[in-house]
């Protein structure tokens, strides 16, 4: 019989079948971040429980952390200091590994579990974080979960869920130039609608899957979550392979490794309940236009026609149907996030930036994606260009991503950003989030209204 990628993977962590559908699984892996984490031991501690197996258990302090410049040991959000002090206290309690504020290992937690080798092809790993998804590009079966259920794991290494349905999103056709895996998932969720992938585990396959760097394929799983659904994974291959050897939690016994790897990917008659085939080879850069990520067109477009139902999202960005996104005067631009703060977006933004000036009207911020990011591009001297060009230059986290380090653009702002939300308020108070890839950022930011890398005129 055959069987598709996270078939395969489902049923080799397969403990139970209960009689109401759910299945049990083994969960390989834990990761943690301040926010919910230090939540979930929390409760574990008042419940009396311990965590079944805290070499499996993993840490950081990234969501609501400060991330300016020589950032003090302190959260700006309300309350944000106790989230920080509890999972320090509950970290050292249940002798979990702590990737705290003065480690070279901190970072937002789907970009170091990949730089630490804590992700590995064919584990489960679960966060209670949504774009947990991210992780799949190597071939895990990694996702999200509620508090409730991350306390269940903890405490018993075991989940109990239904399976998910399984989709496969063939991507064919070349790249161009100034067109990334942003770009492709923006147009599949704004063609398809943020819903249309509820209840799937989505495999990114084709050509132009393959061809794809390890920090592209993240996008693209990382972003699955705004496709609506559980999980995104991608067949590993020797590129993942050798992405993953030498890092510090890689098992080194490679030759046992690839055998396994070997074995990760969908049997050629596997049967999938959806598969959608895109070609990138006509693809332009893409931005959203509205409050959903499914709101999105290609840069040279017209904000469309819509229904009534989406009149509020034009309202809240203040457009009209039939304005050019093109040349869209912004007052502020973002490169960071989970989606695209990593090393190769870091160093395509600054081939842009380099030698060039942001807009004197823009308040221009970069937060590397991790302390390793951050440290590695120093070393490249990535840090100068955007620095003299006019960016911020700032410490790992979320905070900026979703407004919860304190620290935001002017009430109102429109921004251009390489997040993976433009919610209401998603980045500030009333701030306006345009959503795009690092590159078309960064163009924008030197010319201080919405443009791409590929665009001559205006």
């Amino acid at each position: 019989m055959s069987h598709t990628l996270m078939d395969k993977i489902w049923a080799s962590h397969l403990i139970h079948k209960f009689e109401d559908g759910d299945d049990l699984l083994l969960i390989d892996r834990i990761f943690l971040h301040e926010r919910t984490g230090a939540f979930a031991l929390k409760s574990l501690e008042t419940k009396k429980l311990s965590v079944k197996e805290p070499s499996s258990v993993f840490c950081t302090i990234d969501h609501i952390v400060d991330i300016k410049p020589g950032r003090p040991n302190l959260s700006r959000m309300p309350e944000g200091q106790g989230f920080i002090e509890a999972m320090r206290h509950s970290a050292k309690a249940h002798n979990l590994k702590l990737f705290d504020l003065d480690s070279p290992e901190q970072g937002i937690v789907h970009v170091i579990s990949p730089e630490l080798g804590i992700v590995q092809p064919g584990l489960s790993l679960i966060c209670a974080d949504s774009h947990t998804c991210t992780q799949g590009a190597f071939g895990a079966l990694a996702w999200g979960v509620g508090t409730t259920d991350l306390e269940h794991a903890l405490a018993t290494k075991t989940l109990k869920l239904r399976k998910p349905k399984n989709m496969r999103i063939n991507l064919d056709g070349k790249w161009l130039e100034g067109v990334s895996a942003k770009d492709a998932i923006l147009a599949i969720v704004s063609k398809y609608g943020a819903s249309h992938g509820n209840g799937f585990a989505i495999e990114f396959a084709g050509p132009a899957t393959e061809v794809l760097c390890m920090e592209d394929r993240m996008t693209l799983c990382n972003m699955a979550v705004e496709f609506g659904a559980f999980t995104a994974i991608i067949k590993p291959d020797q590129k993942a392979i050798s992405w993953l050897k030498n890092r510090r939690y890689s098992p080194d016994n490679d030759v046992e490794i690839e055998n396994y790897v070997a074995a990760l990917f969908s049997d050629k008659e596997a049967v999938f309940d959806e598969e959608i085939n895109f070609d990138v080879t006509s693809l332009k850069p893409y931005v959203s236009w509205g409050s959903s990520v499914d709101q999105s067109a290609p840069i040279d477009s017209l904000i469309p026609q819509v229904d009534g139902s989406e009149m509020p999202a034009l309202d809240y960005m203040t457009l009209n149907v039939g304005t050019p996104l093109l040349g869209l005067k912004i007052d502020g631009a973002f490169i960071g996030s989970c989606t695209n703060g990593r090393l190769t977006d870091l160093r395509r933004a600054a081939a842009i930036l380099k030698g060039k000036k942001v807009a004197p009207h823009v308040k221009a911020i970069c937060v590397p994606g991790s302390s390793r990011v951050k440290a590695e591009a120093e070393k490249e001297g990535i840090d100068k260009i955007f620095i003299n060009a006019g960016f911020e230059w700032c410490e790992s986290g979320c905070g900026f991503c979703f407004y919860a380090g304190g620290e935001t653009f002017e009430k109102g702002a429109r921004v251009i950003s390489s997040t993976n939300r433009n919610f209401e308020g998603r980045q500030g108070p009333q701030v306006k989030t345009h959503i795009a890839a690092p590159e078309t950022v960064a163009a924008s930011a030197v010319l201080g209204f919405i443009t791409s890398k590929n665009q001559k005129e205006h």
